[in-house]
């Protein structure tokens, strides 16, 4: 055998629960993500262990969004979601019928719909426990990050260490078991935190390609095997080219004219009266999912989607993704372990931005599949691989990121247009965090003790620190794409910090303070299956 392909879908969304609103537009990223990836990801496993192949791919479920996942009202807003959009379709059903073109193009939408929400009833609303399903049939492994997804280069040392035990303990606790994989957030790694992946029991991680190309001593197979530091900790690198073909819309499949625009959407397209009240707040526009026309070209005429087509063009593309990966592997035989392709993308890639990306995922798997069967390549799983391959090159890896520049510049950059920020730069974040580090660390040394309501808001005041410290908030800031809610939950989260952490410092809390802190806990319940000692250890050295 060549040697293996290592596929590995990193699913996260930053944590969005606001129950003081009826439809608040940023819980429709779960929604979406629920009915264009996740469940389509289930889809194609089950279809996949019906046909008795086994995926064989690894899975990161971030803490939020595995919370998010478990939140029995997120649920049935989720539902509630299904159902408005199901009301859309139908009256576009009727708006279309007289149009032979469109016609078919709405029937799909109708049948996806049905097919979504009949997935959703035979889990029973339960993405975590089938996913956990699968990792004990042994179609994939489970991997986690760190609890609310931080750059951790950017935190100091004892914020990291808490990240990262914090993400572990989250994930345990909500999906009842530990995983040995951890996933980087945005692939960050800096040299300080070997020392903490390895005390927290971790077995290996996945850097971007010059994580390890730059490693110290530099290793024989680069991206092509994984390497072992001195820690113990396992890393492997991303394949550039296994990367570009499937991130990049320009050069990659994703940007094929026959595959489905994701920027045209009748949300903006149809007037008001016609979209069944699937608008946002005071008459904003948003995308619906339900899009019509095909990528075609970079002018603003946009011909109509043919979901056949599209869908022979993402099995041609299977194809051609795995022959590419036997060549590769077929120019790498040499010494030492058997090489492998490791290609990780967002699990949202597939569904959400690329429509066509769940049967792309398919097909490959299923090529993969008959691959292995003639003795070329295999799917596995990370952990698979270095039980398979145990005897790695020992090296240190390089500090590194992906996203623009390599090293950080996506989350910690100046703000791309200032105009679009709300005031707040990346600049602006790290400060918000280290202040709220420094205050919350401090009143964990020196009232870790505490217990009632000054026990609650210093729990509070960790809970409150970690989602501060999501990487999506920077990245959001940086962009200027959805800023002002990035800016008003970097504000929100740091005002509660400083002022838990006041209250937690207090021997006496009055009646009306000890009903504000069980309110913010209520409004913010992230981590309530971690408290004490679970939230607090997590800062020691």
């Amino acid at each position: 055998m060549l040697g293996y392909v290592a596929i590995v879908l990193h699913a996260h969304l930053p944590w969005v629960r606001h129950p003081e609103h009826a439809r608040p537009l940023e819980e429709r990223w779960l929604h979406e993500a629920l009915w264009e990836s996740y469940l389509p990801l289930l889809d194609v496993l089950a279809r996949l262990e019906a046909d008795g192949i086994a995926a064989r791919i690894s899975v990161s479920v971030s803490p939020t969004l595995a919370a998010m996942l478990a939140d029995p009202l997120l649920r049935e807003r989720f539902v509630l979601h299904l159902d408005r959009l199901d009301k859309l379709a139908a009256q576009e059903e009727r708006r279309t019928s007289g149009d032979a073109a469109m016609r078919p193009i709405v029937a799909f939408y109708r049948t996806r719909i049905e097919a979504t929400r009949a997935g959703w009833e035979r889990i029973s609303g339960d993405v975590l426990g089938a996913l956990a399903g699968h990792e004990d049939r042994g179609s994939i492994e489970l991997l986690t990050t760190s609890v609310t997804h931080a750059y951790l280069p950017a935190l100091t040392r004892s914020s990291a260490r808490a990240q990262v035990r914090l993400g572990l303990r989250a994930f345990e606790a909500l999906v009842g078991r530990r995983p040995r994989g951890l996933w980087l957030p945005e692939c960050g790694y800096d040299p300080s935190l070997l020392p903490e992946l390895a005390a927290a029991g971790v077995g290996y991680s996945v850097l971007d390609a010059h994580g390890l190309e730059l490693a110290l001593p530099r290793p024989p197979r680069g991206v092509l095997a994984p390497i072992l530091s001195s820690a113990g900790v396992a890393f492997f690198g991303r394949d550039p080219c296994a990367s570009r073909e499937v991130w990049s819309r320009e050069a990659g499949y994703p940007g094929h004219p026959d595959y489905r625009d994701f920027y045209r959407d009748v949300g903006f397209d149809l007037p008001e009266a016609a979209l069944a009240g699937e608008i946002g707040p005071d008459g904003t526009r948003l995308m619906t999912g339900l899009k019509y026309h095909r990528i075609t070209g970079p002018g603003p005429h946009k011909a109509l989607w043919d979901p056949a087509a599209a869908e022979a063009r993402a099995r041609a593309d299977a194809t051609q993704f795995v022959a590419e990966r036997a060549a590769a592997l077929r120019a790498a035989q040499g010494r030492g372990p058997r090489p492998v392709v490791v290609a990780p993308y967002d699990a949202e890639l597939f569904g959400h931005w690329w429509f066509e990306g769940p049967i792309f995922l398919e097909h490959a798997l299923r090529a993969l599949h008959l691959a292995e069967r003639a003795g070329e390549i295999a799917p596995v799983t990370l952990g698979a691989y270095l039980a398979a391959e145990p005897s790695l090159t020992v090296a240190e890896p390089s500090a590194s990121s992906w996203g623009e520049g390599g090293f950080g510049e996506a989350w910690l950059g100046r703000a791309l247009d200032p105009g679009r920020t709300e005031g707040m730069s990346p600049a602006h974040l790290v400060r918000h965090v280290r202040h709220a580090e420094q205050t919350v660390q401090g009143l964990v040394r020196g009232r870790r003790g505490a217990d009632g309501p000054a026990g609650r808001a210093l729990d509070q005041a960790i809970r409150e620190l970690v989602l501060l410290e999501a990487s999506d908030w920077g990245f959001m800031i940086r962009r200027g794409e959805m800023a002002a809610y990035a800016a008003a939950r970097v504000r929100a989260h740091a005002s509660r910090v400083d002022r838990l952490c006041r209250l937690a410092g207090r021997d006496w809390i009055g009646e009306s303070e000890a009903r504000w802190i069980e309110a913010t806990c209520e409004r913010t319940p992230f981590l309530a299956e971690l408290r004490g000692e679970r939230l607090r250890d997590a800062f020691d050295a």
